[in-house]
């Protein structure tokens, strides 16, 4: 896997991970739908427990993909975590919100997303 792959896959871990925290409140199953998507990617334990650290400091930001491909799927794995404990939290809500403004993501796209990703 090349350095610029490796960095990108570790950026969307650490979405994903933010995400499951926008809550305060980690489920088990975000807990197992994270570590899964992190065997997808690619990544290791070591990725994982960074991912985790970035999500508990202070500061911690949502990073947006360049390539519309790439943001289409963190979108997706966004979806999936807010999903994962039954409950859709305002804070979830509102970081979804801001990462699909920053990618300048339509409100029917989003619906689309969300339709095509929850009925898979």
């Amino acid at each position: 896997m090349t350095k610029e792959k490796l960095t990108k896959r570790r950026q969307h871990l650490r979405n994903m991970v933010l995400m499951s925290f926008a809550d305060e409140s980690l489920s088990e199953r975000e807990v197992n739908l994270i570590a899964d998507r992190c065997v997808e990617l690619g990544l290791d334990d070591y990725d994982l427990s960074q991912a985790i650290k970035a999500g508990l400091a202070d500061g911690a930001r949502l990073e947006v993909p360049e390539d519309a491909s790439e943001r289409e799927e963190l979108l997706r794995d966004l979806i999936r975590v807010m999903a994962a404990d039954g409950h859709l939290d305002e804070s979830e809500k509102r970081l979804f919100a801001l990462a699909a403004a920053k990618m300048s993501i339509s409100a029917a796209d989003i619906e689309r997303l969300i339709d095509e990703t929850l009925n898979q």
